[in-house]
């Protein structure tokens, strides 16, 4: 199991003190989150991509590979590359510029994000999203899996004999989870491929949720890429932890109230008790965890969301803290003892590269017609 944080990368005002911090305190503290990551001993760091206020992540690829020059170990993702309305040459290009900065140590979930005005921001139409998220992953796919490209589409310019540079590293590409809180099509897409689904399941009830990860099971089976409780899906989470439960619910509260995207509508108490949202006790943040499982099977991803809603640095860091002392080694050691042999860990560039010198069909496979996904 991977466990790690991830970022919506919003700025916005701290409840308690009003105040707002800038970009660059925003931006500078997705790094000190990072670093921290490591330190506790997690496995994973990922954050969005925007375009729009009140975000700053515009450049995922940037901040990562900032990020991969102070680290050594963790896994450095995103939890939406945008498909849709970035240019798959530049997604190709830049994913695997990051990948030898940081040894492989990248992966990326697409997804066509939850932001209509985007679309004709970069000259694209919201109708055609799914057109979009089709026919531009055929070409990233292409562009990754062979050296020179031919190539003509509807949504872009022809390629003619074209190369990707600098090409991935070891000849393997970054591992793609297609990220979903909503659409079927998008996980018809990641079961044709055999590629990882991510299911940031942190607003809407675990019912809905397990119709989405309960398809891309079956369809990962029928399209032949193993059984379907061995594909691989990731889950998103989020907690609010103190060692006493109630000094919790009290400190987070005025956060939760004026979250941007739940604050104003359901209490705090009724989405915990409907979302993976715990605000409570490292132990009840480690139950709650662990039933994820009973739910949506065996996984190979766990992140959870702690650096919103104007949550301070200090106090994300002290739940980073808690989370590595408290809750970590026991959740590694239960998600490890209940995973069965033959369900496969979480992708790593280093397991595919060994899959590859073993002429052992790496878990994100290259195929030229599209799913149906009408």
């Amino acid at each position: 199991m991977q466990i790690g944080v991830f970022s919506v990368s919003d700025i916005t005002r701290d409840p308690v003190t009003g105040r707002i911090p800038t970009e660059a305190e925003r931006i500078k503290a997705a790094v000190a989150i990072a670093r921290k990551v490591e330190e506790i001993g997690m496995d994973v760091y990922a954050t969005g991509e925007h375009h729009n206020p009140p975000f700053y992540a515009s450049s995922p690829t940037t901040l990562l590979g900032y990020i991969a020059a102070q680290t050594e170990r963790i896994i450095l993702s995103t939890t939406t590359t945008l498909i849709t309305t970035n240019d798959p040459v530049k997604i190709a290009e830049d994913f695997a510029m990051l990948q030898h900065l940081a040894d492989g140590r990248v992966d990326l979930v697409l997804g066509r994000g939850n932001t209509a005005p985007v679309y004709p921001w970069f000259g694209k139409d919201p109708q055609d999203s799914v057109e979009l998220t089709v026919e531009n992953y055929n070409l990233l796919r292409q562009l990754w899996d062979n050296e020179t490209v031919n190539w003509q589409g509807k949504f872009r310019t022809p390629l003619h004999n074209f190369t990707a540079i600098p090409r991935p590293l070891d000849d393997v590409a970054p591992f793609v989870w297609h990220g979903s809180i909503r659409t079927p099509q998008v996980a018809e897409i990641a079961a044709y491929f055999g590629d990882g689904f991510f299911a940031n399941n942190i607003f809407w009830p675990k019912e809905h949720y397990m119709q989405l990860i309960g398809l891309y099971r079956e369809r990962y089976e029928h399209y032949g890429h193993g059984r379907a409780d061995q594909a691989v899906v990731g889950l998103g989470g989020q907690f609010f932890m103190r060692k006493n439960s109630q000094d919790a619910v009290n400190e987070f509260r005025p956060y939760f109230d004026n979250a941007p995207v739940y604050g104003h509508g359901p209490s705090m108490e009724d989405f915990t008790a409907q979302t993976p949202l715990t605000v409570g006790s490292p132990q009840e943040v480690l139950e709650k965890t662990l039933s994820f499982q009973e739910y949506f099977g065996d996984y190979q991803r766990q992140l959870f969301l702690i650096d919103h809603a104007g949550l301070p640095l200090k106090t994300v860091l002290e739940q980073l803290d808690l989370f590595g002392e408290y809750v970590l080694p026991e959740l590694r050691r239960e998600f490890d003892s209940r995973r069965p042999d033959d369900v496969p860990e979480g992708p790593t560039h280093a397991a595919r590269v060994a899959a590859r010198k073993a002429d052992v069909k790496p878990a994100s496979s290259s195929a030229s017609p599209s799913p149906a996904v009408q």
